[in-house]
Protein backbone atom coordinates (compact mmCIF):
# COMPACT_ATOMS: atom_id res chain seq x y z
CA UNK A 1 0.00 0.00 0.00
CA UNK A 2 1.11 3.67 -0.62
CA UNK A 3 1.00 4.70 3.12
CA UNK A 4 3.16 1.65 3.54
CA UNK A 5 5.60 3.09 1.39
CA UNK A 6 5.70 6.02 3.08
CA UNK A 7 6.53 4.39 6.00
CA UNK A 8 9.22 2.18 4.67
CA UNK A 9 11.00 5.02 3.05
CA UNK A 10 11.12 7.41 6.25
CA UNK A 11 12.20 4.41 8.26
CA UNK A 12 15.20 3.86 5.80
CA UNK A 13 15.59 7.72 5.82
CA UNK A 14 15.59 8.33 9.41
CA UNK A 15 18.06 4.46 9.12
CA UNK A 16 20.56 5.96 6.55
CA UNK A 17 20.79 9.55 8.24
CA UNK A 18 22.14 7.49 11.32
CA UNK A 19 24.40 5.23 9.31
CA UNK A 20 25.94 7.55 7.28
CA UNK A 21 28.44 9.18 9.72
CA UNK A 22 29.51 5.75 10.54
CA UNK A 23 29.77 4.88 7.08
CA UNK A 24 31.84 7.97 6.40
CA UNK A 25 33.98 7.62 8.92
CA UNK A 26 34.66 4.20 7.65
CA UNK A 27 35.22 4.96 4.29
CA UNK A 28 37.34 8.08 4.94
CA UNK A 29 38.72 7.81 7.97
CA UNK A 30 38.42 10.67 10.93
CA UNK A 31 37.76 13.46 9.97
CA UNK A 32 39.56 16.09 12.23
CA UNK A 33 38.86 19.95 12.69
CA UNK A 34 39.29 22.86 15.09
CA UNK A 35 36.83 24.41 17.05
CA UNK A 36 35.19 26.94 14.72
CA UNK A 37 36.47 30.51 14.88
CA UNK A 38 40.40 29.38 15.62
CA UNK A 39 42.64 27.72 13.80
CA UNK A 40 46.37 26.44 13.96
CA UNK A 41 49.69 27.86 12.54
CA UNK A 42 52.24 25.97 10.72
CA UNK A 43 56.25 27.23 10.84
CA UNK A 44 55.88 29.80 8.18
CA UNK A 45 52.95 31.37 9.93
CA UNK A 46 54.52 31.64 13.19
CA UNK A 47 57.64 33.22 11.33
CA UNK A 48 55.51 35.84 10.29
CA UNK A 49 53.83 36.00 13.70
CA UNK A 50 57.19 36.03 15.65
CA UNK A 51 57.99 38.87 13.01
CA UNK A 52 55.20 40.73 13.76
CA UNK A 53 55.25 40.27 17.65
CA UNK A 54 59.10 41.30 17.76
CA UNK A 55 57.98 44.75 15.53
CA UNK A 56 55.74 45.35 18.02
CA UNK A 57 57.13 44.70 21.23
CA UNK A 58 60.34 46.81 20.08
CA UNK A 59 58.02 49.91 19.59
CA UNK A 60 56.47 49.27 22.96
CA UNK A 61 59.99 48.89 24.70
CA UNK A 62 61.05 52.30 22.46
CA UNK A 63 58.59 53.82 24.45
CA UNK A 64 59.51 52.97 28.24
CA UNK A 65 57.01 50.15 28.62
CA UNK A 66 56.99 47.34 31.14
CA UNK A 67 54.75 44.20 30.90
CA UNK A 68 52.42 42.23 32.97
CA UNK A 69 50.02 38.73 32.40
CA UNK A 70 46.71 38.50 33.47
CA UNK A 71 44.66 35.08 34.17
CA UNK A 72 43.00 34.43 30.99
CA UNK A 73 39.73 33.69 32.79
CA UNK A 74 37.85 36.24 35.27
CA UNK A 75 35.39 36.67 37.90
CA UNK A 76 31.92 36.83 35.69
CA UNK A 77 31.15 40.49 37.96
CA UNK A 78 34.09 41.60 36.66
CA UNK A 79 33.66 41.62 33.04
CA UNK A 80 30.21 42.23 33.37
CA UNK A 81 28.31 45.88 31.85
CA UNK A 82 31.39 47.06 30.87
CA UNK A 83 31.72 46.15 27.17
CA UNK A 84 27.78 47.26 26.46
CA UNK A 85 25.79 45.62 23.52
CA UNK A 86 28.93 43.56 23.26
CA UNK A 87 28.78 41.89 26.51
CA UNK A 88 26.59 39.23 25.32
CA UNK A 89 29.70 37.72 23.17
CA UNK A 90 31.56 36.94 26.64
CA UNK A 91 32.11 33.11 26.86
CA UNK A 92 31.02 31.88 30.36
CA UNK A 93 31.85 29.03 31.94
CA UNK A 94 30.54 26.75 34.28
CA UNK A 95 30.15 27.13 37.83
CA UNK A 96 34.03 26.00 39.10
CA UNK A 97 33.75 25.53 43.11
CA UNK A 98 31.79 28.20 43.45
CA UNK A 99 32.91 30.90 41.36
CA UNK A 100 31.26 31.63 38.34
CA UNK A 101 33.87 32.87 35.54
CA UNK A 102 34.05 33.81 32.19
CA UNK A 103 36.81 34.05 29.93
CA UNK A 104 38.25 37.56 29.34
CA UNK A 105 36.91 39.36 26.24
CA UNK A 106 39.92 42.27 26.09
CA UNK A 107 43.01 43.10 27.93
CA UNK A 108 41.72 46.41 29.10
CA UNK A 109 39.21 45.91 31.99
CA UNK A 110 41.69 43.08 33.35
CA UNK A 111 44.28 45.89 33.84
CA UNK A 112 42.08 47.98 35.21
CA UNK A 113 41.41 45.01 37.84
CA UNK A 114 45.08 44.64 38.29
CA UNK A 115 45.47 48.32 38.75
CA UNK A 116 42.57 49.05 41.92
CA UNK A 117 44.10 45.10 42.98
CA UNK A 118 47.46 46.27 43.66
CA UNK A 119 46.85 50.43 44.30
CA UNK A 120 49.12 51.30 41.30
CA UNK A 121 48.38 54.33 40.45
CA UNK A 122 51.44 55.29 37.56
CA UNK A 123 52.30 52.69 35.26
CA UNK A 124 53.20 52.42 31.65
CA UNK A 125 52.86 49.18 30.43
CA UNK A 126 51.93 46.76 27.13
CA UNK A 127 50.57 43.37 27.43
CA UNK A 128 50.66 41.00 24.77
CA UNK A 129 47.75 37.64 25.22
CA UNK A 130 45.00 35.80 23.93
CA UNK A 131 41.23 36.84 24.27
CA UNK A 132 38.21 34.76 23.55
CA UNK A 133 34.52 36.59 21.98
CA UNK A 134 31.42 33.95 21.21
CA UNK A 135 31.55 36.50 17.89
CA UNK A 136 30.65 35.51 14.20
CA UNK A 137 33.67 34.13 13.03
CA UNK A 138 35.31 35.57 9.38
CA UNK A 139 38.37 33.59 8.87
CA UNK A 140 39.40 35.03 5.57
CA UNK A 141 39.09 38.44 7.42
CA UNK A 142 40.89 38.03 10.44
CA UNK A 143 38.15 37.83 12.72
CA UNK A 144 38.24 35.20 14.93
CA UNK A 145 36.78 34.07 19.07
CA UNK A 146 40.34 33.07 20.11
CA UNK A 147 42.95 35.94 19.13
CA UNK A 148 45.74 37.59 20.01
CA UNK A 149 45.49 41.39 21.54
CA UNK A 150 48.58 43.09 21.81
CA UNK A 151 47.73 46.28 24.38
CA UNK A 152 49.72 49.45 25.58
CA UNK A 153 48.42 51.69 27.86
CA UNK A 154 49.70 54.55 30.48
CA UNK A 155 48.33 55.12 33.57
CA UNK A 156 48.35 58.07 35.72
CA UNK A 157 47.74 61.47 36.17
CA UNK A 158 49.37 63.73 33.45
CA UNK A 159 48.95 66.84 31.30
CA UNK A 160 45.99 66.75 28.88
CA UNK A 161 46.34 64.70 25.54
CA UNK A 162 50.19 64.51 25.94
CA UNK A 163 49.60 60.25 26.91
CA UNK A 164 47.04 60.26 23.61
CA UNK A 165 49.23 61.54 21.32
CA UNK A 166 51.66 59.12 22.17
CA UNK A 167 49.47 56.54 21.49
CA UNK A 168 49.03 57.48 18.36
CA UNK A 169 52.47 57.85 17.74
CA UNK A 170 53.01 54.35 18.75
CA UNK A 171 50.56 53.14 16.76
CA UNK A 172 51.93 54.85 13.28
CA UNK A 173 55.52 53.85 14.18
CA UNK A 174 54.06 50.30 14.24
CA UNK A 175 52.09 50.05 10.87
CA UNK A 176 54.68 51.61 9.38
CA UNK A 177 57.60 49.32 10.17
CA UNK A 178 54.65 46.68 9.32
CA UNK A 179 54.71 47.90 5.68
CA UNK A 180 50.80 47.30 4.93
CA UNK A 181 50.71 49.87 2.77
CA UNK A 182 48.95 53.14 3.18
CA UNK A 183 46.87 53.68 6.59
CA UNK A 184 45.17 56.41 8.64
CA UNK A 185 43.86 56.99 12.11
CA UNK A 186 40.83 58.36 12.58
CA UNK A 187 40.22 60.14 16.01
CA UNK A 188 37.09 62.04 17.77
CA UNK A 189 35.86 62.31 21.25
CA UNK A 190 33.20 60.72 23.66
CA UNK A 191 32.48 64.20 25.32
CA UNK A 192 31.96 65.43 21.47
CA UNK A 193 30.00 62.00 20.30
CA UNK A 194 27.50 62.51 23.73
CA UNK A 195 27.69 66.76 23.48
CA UNK A 196 26.52 65.96 19.62
CA UNK A 197 24.09 63.86 20.75
CA UNK A 198 22.96 65.86 23.34
CA UNK A 199 22.46 68.98 20.54
CA UNK A 200 20.86 67.12 18.37
CA UNK A 201 18.17 66.22 20.49
CA UNK A 202 19.10 62.67 21.70
CA UNK A 203 17.45 62.01 25.23
CA UNK A 204 20.03 60.95 27.84
CA UNK A 205 18.85 57.37 28.26
CA UNK A 206 19.66 56.89 24.27
CA UNK A 207 23.33 58.07 24.30
CA UNK A 208 25.18 54.67 24.90
CA UNK A 209 22.98 52.74 22.41
CA UNK A 210 22.91 55.21 19.60
CA UNK A 211 26.66 55.24 20.10
CA UNK A 212 26.64 51.61 19.68
CA UNK A 213 24.52 52.01 16.46
CA UNK A 214 27.00 55.27 15.04
CA UNK A 215 30.05 52.76 15.56
CA UNK A 216 28.14 50.42 12.82
CA UNK A 217 29.16 52.76 10.23
CA UNK A 218 32.04 51.26 9.10
CA UNK A 219 30.14 48.20 8.67
CA UNK A 220 26.89 49.60 7.27
CA UNK A 221 25.60 52.66 5.42
CA UNK A 222 24.54 55.49 6.67
CA UNK A 223 20.36 54.82 5.48
CA UNK A 224 20.91 51.58 7.09
CA UNK A 225 22.08 53.13 10.36
CA UNK A 226 19.47 55.70 10.00
CA UNK A 227 16.89 53.36 10.06
CA UNK A 228 18.19 51.31 13.26
CA UNK A 229 18.64 54.52 15.14
CA UNK A 230 14.72 55.46 13.84
CA UNK A 231 13.24 52.17 13.94
CA UNK A 232 14.67 50.09 16.47
CA UNK A 233 16.19 52.52 18.99
CA UNK A 234 12.94 54.99 18.33
CA UNK A 235 15.23 58.32 18.09
CA UNK A 236 12.99 60.70 16.07
CA UNK A 237 13.40 61.39 12.10
CA UNK A 238 14.52 64.81 12.53
CA UNK A 239 17.60 63.98 15.60
CA UNK A 240 18.87 61.12 13.35
CA UNK A 241 19.11 63.37 10.05
CA UNK A 242 21.00 66.23 12.44
CA UNK A 243 23.81 63.02 13.67
CA UNK A 244 24.10 62.85 9.64
CA UNK A 245 24.87 66.09 8.99
CA UNK A 246 27.70 65.80 11.85
CA UNK A 247 29.05 62.39 11.63
CA UNK A 248 30.37 63.02 7.74
CA UNK A 249 32.00 65.99 8.90
CA UNK A 250 36.30 64.66 8.56
CA UNK A 251 39.68 66.92 9.01
CA UNK A 252 41.61 67.93 10.94
CA UNK A 253 42.61 70.78 14.08
CA UNK A 254 40.69 73.01 11.42
CA UNK A 255 37.65 71.12 12.14
CA UNK A 256 37.89 71.26 15.68
CA UNK A 257 38.25 75.22 15.92
CA UNK A 258 35.00 75.24 13.27
CA UNK A 259 32.86 72.64 15.97
CA UNK A 260 33.79 75.22 18.74
CA UNK A 261 32.10 78.06 16.68
CA UNK A 262 29.35 75.66 15.58
CA UNK A 263 26.34 77.57 16.89
CA UNK A 264 24.75 74.01 18.31
CA UNK A 265 28.02 72.51 19.47
CA UNK A 266 29.35 75.53 21.13
CA UNK A 267 25.93 75.11 23.38
CA UNK A 268 27.29 71.91 25.25
CA UNK A 269 30.23 71.99 27.77
CA UNK A 270 31.23 69.04 27.26
CA UNK A 271 31.67 68.90 23.78
CA UNK A 272 33.36 72.37 24.33
CA UNK A 273 35.79 69.97 26.18
CA UNK A 274 36.46 67.79 23.74
CA UNK A 275 37.01 69.97 21.48
CA UNK A 276 39.77 72.07 23.06
CA UNK A 277 41.03 68.67 23.41
CA UNK A 278 41.20 67.88 20.33
CA UNK A 279 42.78 71.29 19.28
CA UNK A 280 45.83 70.52 22.03
CA UNK A 281 45.75 66.24 20.46
CA UNK A 282 46.66 67.95 16.93
CA UNK A 283 49.27 70.10 18.47
CA UNK A 284 51.28 67.47 20.31
CA UNK A 285 50.86 65.05 16.88
CA UNK A 286 52.11 67.59 15.22
CA UNK A 287 55.70 67.90 17.15
CA UNK A 288 55.19 64.47 16.83
CA UNK A 289 55.29 64.58 13.07
CA UNK A 290 51.96 62.12 12.88
CA UNK A 291 49.30 64.60 11.92
CA UNK A 292 49.88 63.54 7.66
CA UNK A 293 48.16 59.98 9.00
CA UNK A 294 45.60 61.48 11.89
CA UNK A 295 41.81 62.64 10.70
CA UNK A 296 39.15 63.97 13.27
CA UNK A 297 36.29 61.59 12.12
CA UNK A 298 33.00 62.59 13.97
CA UNK A 299 31.33 59.19 12.59
CA UNK A 300 34.36 57.08 15.23
CA UNK A 301 32.06 55.87 17.63
CA UNK A 302 33.65 52.63 19.51
CA UNK A 303 30.72 50.83 21.00
CA UNK A 304 32.89 50.25 24.55
CA UNK A 305 31.24 51.74 27.53
CA UNK A 306 34.37 52.31 29.34
CA UNK A 307 35.73 55.22 26.87
CA UNK A 308 35.29 58.84 28.65
CA UNK A 309 37.76 60.89 26.12
CA UNK A 310 39.11 60.83 23.03
CA UNK A 311 39.02 57.74 20.86
CA UNK A 312 41.23 55.90 17.89
CA UNK A 313 40.87 53.66 15.56
CA UNK A 314 43.70 52.75 12.79
CA UNK A 315 42.83 51.78 8.94
CA UNK A 316 43.99 49.93 6.37
CA UNK A 317 44.03 52.86 2.92
CA UNK A 318 43.98 56.03 2.19
CA UNK A 319 41.91 58.31 4.28
CA UNK A 320 38.70 59.25 2.33
CA UNK A 321 38.89 56.13 0.64
CA UNK A 322 34.99 54.03 0.61
CA UNK A 323 34.90 50.77 3.31
CA UNK A 324 34.75 48.21 0.54
CA UNK A 325 38.35 49.71 -0.54
CA UNK A 326 39.59 49.57 2.92
CA UNK A 327 40.83 46.42 4.77
CA UNK A 328 39.55 47.70 7.61
CA UNK A 329 40.17 48.21 11.19
CA UNK A 330 43.74 46.84 12.70
CA UNK A 331 44.16 49.23 15.79
CA UNK A 332 41.62 50.95 17.93
CA UNK A 333 41.31 52.49 21.76
CA UNK A 334 41.19 55.48 23.57
CA UNK A 335 40.36 57.23 27.13
CA UNK A 336 39.08 55.33 29.80
CA UNK A 337 39.36 57.24 33.47
CA UNK A 338 36.75 55.77 34.85
CA UNK A 339 37.17 52.07 34.53
CA UNK A 340 40.24 51.42 37.33
CA UNK A 341 37.53 53.44 39.80
CA UNK A 342 34.74 50.64 39.49
CA UNK A 343 37.18 48.52 40.74
CA UNK A 344 38.60 50.38 43.48
CA UNK A 345 36.90 49.85 46.81
CA UNK A 346 36.84 53.78 47.92
CA UNK A 347 36.44 54.38 43.87
CA UNK A 348 39.56 56.28 43.31
CA UNK A 349 40.32 57.07 39.93
CA UNK A 350 43.27 56.50 37.36
CA UNK A 351 43.16 57.82 34.32
CA UNK A 352 44.00 55.97 31.77
CA UNK A 353 44.61 55.79 27.85
CA UNK A 354 45.84 53.06 25.92
CA UNK A 355 45.63 51.33 22.57
CA UNK A 356 45.05 47.73 21.61
CA UNK A 357 47.01 46.46 17.78
CA UNK A 358 44.49 43.96 16.03
CA UNK A 359 47.14 41.68 14.85
CA UNK A 360 45.17 38.78 14.07
CA UNK A 361 44.33 41.07 10.94
CA UNK A 362 47.74 41.90 10.16
CA UNK A 363 48.56 38.55 10.28
CA UNK A 364 46.32 37.68 7.48
CA UNK A 365 47.57 40.65 5.07
CA UNK A 366 50.96 39.39 6.03
CA UNK A 367 50.28 35.81 4.97
CA UNK A 368 48.83 36.86 2.16
CA UNK A 369 51.72 38.67 1.06
CA UNK A 370 53.94 35.68 1.32
CA UNK A 371 52.32 33.17 -0.02
CA UNK A 372 54.68 33.46 -3.38
CA UNK A 373 57.91 33.85 -0.67
CA UNK A 374 60.24 31.71 0.61
CA UNK A 375 59.82 32.59 4.53
CA UNK A 376 62.87 31.24 6.49
CA UNK A 377 61.11 29.63 9.92
CA UNK A 378 64.72 28.67 11.89
CA UNK A 379 67.24 30.67 12.70
CA UNK A 380 70.33 28.16 12.01
CA UNK A 381 73.50 30.20 11.10
CA UNK A 382 75.53 27.08 9.43
CA UNK A 383 75.30 23.14 9.02
CA UNK A 384 77.86 20.78 10.12
CA UNK A 385 78.58 18.68 6.64
CA UNK A 386 80.96 15.94 5.88
CA UNK A 387 81.83 14.66 2.54
CA UNK A 388 83.11 11.40 3.49
CA UNK A 389 81.80 8.54 5.45
CA UNK A 390 82.17 7.27 8.73
CA UNK A 391 82.40 11.27 10.26
CA UNK A 392 79.54 11.42 12.30
CA UNK A 393 81.54 11.59 15.88
CA UNK A 394 83.62 14.45 14.05
CA UNK A 395 80.13 16.14 12.81
CA UNK A 396 78.22 16.11 16.64
CA UNK A 397 82.03 17.36 18.24
CA UNK A 398 82.01 20.25 15.86
CA UNK A 399 78.29 21.28 16.59
CA UNK A 400 79.03 20.74 20.04
CA UNK A 401 81.56 23.42 19.91
CA UNK A 402 79.38 25.61 17.84
CA UNK A 403 76.34 25.77 20.26
CA UNK A 404 79.19 26.05 22.86
CA UNK A 405 80.04 29.63 21.29
CA UNK A 406 76.65 30.65 21.36
CA UNK A 407 76.22 29.72 17.29
CA UNK A 408 73.12 28.43 16.17
CA UNK A 409 74.00 25.03 14.13
CA UNK A 410 72.58 21.68 12.97
CA UNK A 411 74.12 18.17 11.76
CA UNK A 412 71.64 16.32 10.14
CA UNK A 413 70.43 12.38 11.86
CA UNK A 414 72.10 10.37 9.47
CA UNK A 415 75.30 8.40 9.94
CA UNK A 416 76.55 8.71 6.31
CA UNK A 417 74.29 11.61 5.08
CA UNK A 418 75.21 12.54 0.59
CA UNK A 419 77.23 15.95 0.63
CA UNK A 420 74.52 16.62 -1.97
CA UNK A 421 71.72 15.82 0.25
CA UNK A 422 73.64 18.13 3.03
CA UNK A 423 73.67 21.25 0.28
CA UNK A 424 70.31 21.02 -1.05
CA UNK A 425 68.95 20.96 3.13
CA UNK A 426 70.82 24.34 3.35
CA UNK A 427 69.34 25.73 0.17
CA UNK A 428 65.92 24.43 1.11
CA UNK A 429 66.37 25.78 4.56
CA UNK A 430 67.85 29.36 3.82
CA UNK A 431 70.85 27.85 5.97
CA UNK A 432 73.73 30.76 5.27
CA UNK A 433 77.04 28.83 6.50
CA UNK A 434 77.69 24.94 5.84
CA UNK A 435 80.78 23.65 7.39
CA UNK A 436 81.93 20.58 5.76
CA UNK A 437 84.37 18.12 7.39
CA UNK A 438 86.35 15.85 5.18
CA UNK A 439 89.22 12.97 5.64
CA UNK A 440 91.98 15.87 4.82
CA UNK A 441 90.39 18.69 6.63
CA UNK A 442 90.59 16.82 9.42
CA UNK A 443 94.34 15.60 8.98
CA UNK A 444 95.59 19.15 8.32
CA UNK A 445 93.12 20.84 11.47
CA UNK A 446 90.85 22.46 9.46
CA UNK A 447 87.53 22.97 8.58
CA UNK A 448 86.35 23.95 5.04
CA UNK A 449 83.33 26.55 5.36
CA UNK A 450 81.02 27.82 2.40
CA UNK A 451 78.75 30.86 1.83
CA UNK A 452 75.87 28.86 0.33
CA UNK A 453 74.69 32.08 -1.78
CA UNK A 454 77.94 31.74 -3.36
CA UNK A 455 79.59 28.97 -3.01
CA UNK A 456 82.90 30.98 -1.74
CA UNK A 457 85.10 28.47 0.49
CA UNK A 458 87.42 29.02 2.87
CA UNK A 459 89.70 26.99 5.22
CA UNK A 460 90.75 27.60 8.71
CA UNK A 461 91.22 26.12 12.36
CA UNK A 462 89.27 28.13 14.63
CA UNK A 463 85.88 27.66 13.27
CA UNK A 464 83.98 29.33 15.52
CA UNK A 465 86.02 32.81 14.31
CA UNK A 466 85.52 31.35 10.93
CA UNK A 467 81.76 31.24 11.28
CA UNK A 468 81.61 35.03 13.18
CA UNK A 469 83.46 36.51 9.88
CA UNK A 470 81.38 34.90 7.79
CA UNK A 471 78.41 35.89 9.18
CA UNK A 472 78.98 39.43 9.51
CA UNK A 473 80.05 39.83 6.29
CA UNK A 474 77.04 37.64 4.35
CA UNK A 475 75.03 40.65 7.25
CA UNK A 476 77.05 43.49 5.08
CA UNK A 477 76.31 42.35 2.28
CA UNK A 478 72.75 42.13 2.70
CA UNK A 479 73.12 45.72 4.09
Amino acid sequence: LPEHNHCICRRLTACMEHIMPFLIKFLMGPILLVSQGTRDYNPKQMAIREKVFNTIVSCFKRHGAETIDTPVFELKETLTGKYGEDSKLIYDLKDQGGELLSLRYDLTVPFARFLAMNKISNIKRYHIAKVYRRDNPAMTRGRYREFYQCDFDIAGHYDPMIPDAECLRIVSEILGELDLGDFHIKVNDRRILDGMFAVCGVPDDKFRTICSTVDKLDKMCWEDVKNEMVKEKGLSEEAADMIGQYVSMQGGMDLAVRLLEDPKMSQSKQACAGLSDMKQLFSYLELFQVTDKVVFDLSLARGLDYYTGVIYEAMLGPAGAEESLSVGSVAGGGRYDGLVGMFDPKGRAVPCVGVSIGVERIFSILEQKAEAEKVRTTEVQVLVASAQKNLLEERLRLVTELWNAGIKAESMFKKNPKLLSQLQHCEESGIPLVAILGEQELKNGMVKLRTVATREEVRDSCVCVCVCNSLIAIKSRQC
